[in-house]
């Protein structure tokens, strides 16, 4: 790799502000990176022996020359379930065996072992050290846990060492079921405040149909809004012993863009895959960021914390968050839907259903549901205190038609 990719500029993505980047090109993107988060899928680490050893060889020979050219790799790797598989004897997905939930969780504590040793091996050629990250939902919605991993993801690349992180499938039982990897890359990509987010896959990019068994589908260079016809280009369908298809990818670069993060996907199994794109050529599909965009703690309200229930407001409500910037007042309630607490995450809809935002509330649903539609003078009177008077503070609220419901 060229030792001019050596990087000394300040990163201008993540949460650093707004930026015109609709006619920029890719080196001119590229111009402003430095910290990078790369996602390698289970489509292109799986091989023969279960994982390809010869492509992790390959990607790691270019990762360590873009450490070595300043730059700041975060790994998140799939492939732990698929090794494990291979190394239980198990050479199908679609047989009898590891169709269960716990089968899967057992085949990724047999596999994870296996990936970060072939990954140590490999780096370790290099001189580089690596540190493994296994994560859970719950660590990433708790606010203090979210900050202790992003602590201690920040002191690894202090230090020189390239974190590899996946998520604790031996215990993540809703992440294995209904999650996969393009939505823990999103997410990492807020935790570590990245300046772009690189997704290789078992494909060459978004096409405009699906590829498989169409030769008129044709590769998407350039994604500058992802709108709806760029979600039903895109399939669910996914690689045999992975979780997520093209789809999913598309959903992880909703997320990325809202943080003003650029996001490619690239094909992994091409040999030089990552010199080319950071040379600049147009290869994969680049999914450009907004221009405006969310600070972290927003973009964590928004993409990471569930839904706990909804808070339906009349239309004085609705003009006040939407076009005044206002926080959400008990006057402004209807009606309280589901079971949720003190500084769970909910969204506002209107009486149509329609979200209009998505914020930390103050108050209980059952407190909500005594004082909706009174004044905040009126709170104390009816619950005994008064802590707040907002339902959800306008720093604690995300107004977005793209948020997670």
């Amino acid at each position: 790799m060229n030792s001019n990719l050596k990087k000394t500029c300040k990163p201008s993505y993540g949460a650093k502000g707004a930026y015109r980047v609709d006619n920029l090109s890719r080196q001119d993107i590229l111009a402003n990176v430095k910290r990078v988060l790369i996602k390698i899928g289970t489509g292109v680490l799986s091989g023969k022996d279960g994982l390809a050893l010869n492509i992790i060889e390959q990607l790691v020979d270019d990762i360590a020359q873009l450490t070595k050219s300043g730059y700041q790799i975060v790994i998140v790797s799939s492939g732990a379930i698929a090794s494990g598989m291979h190394r239980m004897g198990v050479k199908a997905y679609r047989n009898t065996l590891m169709k269960s939930i716990p089968q899967k969780q057992a085949a990724a504590a047999v596999g994870q072992g296996r990936l970060m040793r072939v990954y140590s091996n490999a780096f370790g050629k290099h001189d580089l050290i690596v540190a493994q990250v296994l994560l859970t939902m719950s660590d990433l919605t708790d606010r203090k846990r979210f900050l202790n991993v992003r602590n201690t993801i920040s002191t690894l690349m202090e230090w020189g060492v390239i974190p590899i992180i996946n998520e604790n499938d031996t215990v993540s039982v809703d992440e294995i079921k209904f999650g996969d990897n393009d939505n823990l890359a999103a997410m990492t990509a807020n935790i570590i405040g990245a300046h772009l987010l690189i997704n290789l896959t078992n494909t060459k990019g978004l096409y405009d149909r699906n590829p498989t068994g169409s030769e008129k589908a044709r590769l998407i260079p350039l994604v500058k809004d992802i709108t709806d016809e760029i979600e039903a280009a895109a399939t669910a369908e996914s690689d045999p012993v992975g979780m997520g298809g093209m789809k999913s990818k598309v959903m992880a670069a909703k997320k990325v863009a809202a943080f003003g993060i650029p996001y490619i996907v690239a094909h992994g199994k091409t040999k030089g895959i990552l010199q080319d794109i950071f040379a600049g050529k147009e290869t994969g599909t680049l999914f450009l960021p907004a221009n405006e965009h969310m600070k972290s703690r927003k973009y964590w309200i928004a993409f990471t914390l569930e839904t706990r229930g909804k808070l339906f407001i009349d239309d004085g409500a609705k003009k006040a968050i939407i076009h005044q910037g206002k926080s959400l007042l008990p006057s402004g309630i209807i009606k309280v839907e589901g079971v949720f607490y003190e500084g769970d995450a909910v969204t506002c809809v209107d009486m149509e259903t329609a979200v209009l935002a998505k914020g930390l509330v103050n108050y209980s649903s059952s407190d909500i549901d005594k004082i909706k539609g009174l004044k905040t003078s009126q709170i104390k009177q009816m619950l005994g205190n008064k802590s707040y008077d907002e339902i959800i503070h306008r720093d604690n609220m995300v107004v977005s038609k793209k948020i997670k419901v």
